[in-house]
């Protein structure tokens, strides 16, 4: 669901950039609240939010094949990461990954970095979490035992939330479309073509998302947000083993199964090219070399992108048929955002511990 700049213009673009930069504000004074408020101080997420950010990294190079449409899908994981960071560090998590994937991979349109924070992180990390996974966690279910009704409890917020949420920024692409004024993308058939294959994507991602949740579950229940559980189940596992594990999944996926990953176009490219060449609709039928908005903004976003970006689609520069260049940046970019994610934690605690001190001395 990565938009590229030809689908925004200047404006909107500024728009939603102004949007998440703001929710990121709140998520970093909430987090600063959370903490006062907390027993535990908020650097001790840093490990967690260094696995799972690359994790989400990794997971989202692995596009998924949705039979019979010639389309494919990925993971968002803003559900993923706020089940287990809660949802302010795991939007600023999710801020870092897609920052990374686009500045260094040219995953994504610098100008449209705003928008594409809006619509994969803010509905996971947010409506995701406060309308549909806390509700559904904190709700007593009736069942022979607390660990049983934690694994339903989780499939179904799981399935819900990521259905839910994909839904929801699916519609805002097209939304922030139409609002850019591109007369190719009639509102309403964009709408119908997004919204079915986003809802098949989000059930993929569910049941993805499900079996992480329930492994974290079964392996160190405490890690879960809002997860009820006994005084024996608390101390159960080892944290340090199940990050361990997940980091461990996170490079094997980045380096090996993304090789493995499909070649369909994702949802939002299948809308608007189809997939043709392989026998399914041409859908929207726009030419992907010739498309969209073009403006002063998005040919300056164009050519800082082409000078940061030294694994761009996920390939070496020099030879981009080399599936070794997917390897090499599914581990490059995993280490990245779990030291990029660990560094926005480590500073948020380094800087309020300075704030502190000041504040003392005075």
């Amino acid at each position: 669901m990565h938009m590229a700049d030809a689908l925004l213009s200047p404006q909107v673009a500024g728009v939603m950039y102004a949007a998440s930069a703001v929710t990121a504000g709140i998520s970093i004074y909430k987090l600063k609240k959370e903490e006062k408020l907390s027993e535990e101080p908020n650097y001790k997420k840093l490990p967690t939010m260094a696995v799972m950010a690359a994790l989400v990294f990794a997971g989202q190079m692995i596009n998924y094949a949705i039979p019979g449409t010639g389309s494919s899908g990925h993971l968002c994981g803003g559900m993923m990461l706020t089940a287990l960071l809660g949802p302010y560090a795991g939007f600023l998590s999710m801020i870092v990954i897609l920052t990374i994937q686009c500045l260094f991979f040219a995953d994504g349109g610098l100008l449209a970095l705003g928008a594409n924070i809006w619509n994969m992180a803010f509905y996971g990390c947010f409506v995701g979490y406060f309308l549909i996974y806390r509700p559904i966690m904190r709700s007593k279910m009736m069942s022979s035992s607390v660990k049983s009704a934690n694994r339903v409890k989780i499939i179904l917020a799981s399935m819900l939330g990521c259905v839910i949420t994909l839904q929801l920024g699916a519609f805002s692409v097209v939304l922030e479309t139409s609002l850019s004024g591109i007369t190719e993308l009639p509102f309403g058939s964009f709408l119908m073509l997004m919204q079915p294959i986003h809802l098949a994507v989000g059930a993929v991602e569910g049941l993805i998302t499900s079996a992480i949740l329930i492994f974290v579950c079964e392996a160190r229940p405490s890690l879960l947000k809002d997860i009820n559980i006994t005084d024996e189940q608390r101390s159960k596992g080892s944290v340090k083993a199940v990050l361990i594990t997940i980091a461990a999944v996170a490079l094997i996926v980045g380096g090996g199964v993304s090789l493995l990953a499909s070649g369909n176009p994702d949802g939002l490219e299948w809308a608007l090219f189809g997939n043709s060449e392989s026998g399914y609709s041409e859908n929207m039928g726009l030419d992907e070399e010739n498309f969209g908005v073009e403006s002063k903004a998005a040919e300056r976003a164009e050519k800082i992108q082409n000078k940061t970006s030294f694994f761009p689609d996920y390939a070496f520069s020099s030879d981009s048929e080399n599936p070794a260049g997917t390897s090499v940046s599914g581990i490059v970019g995993s280490v990245m955002v779990a030291i990029a994610a660990a560094a926005v934690c480590f500073a948020g605690g380094f800087f309020r511990k300075r704030a502190a001190k000041k504040k003392k001395s005075n």
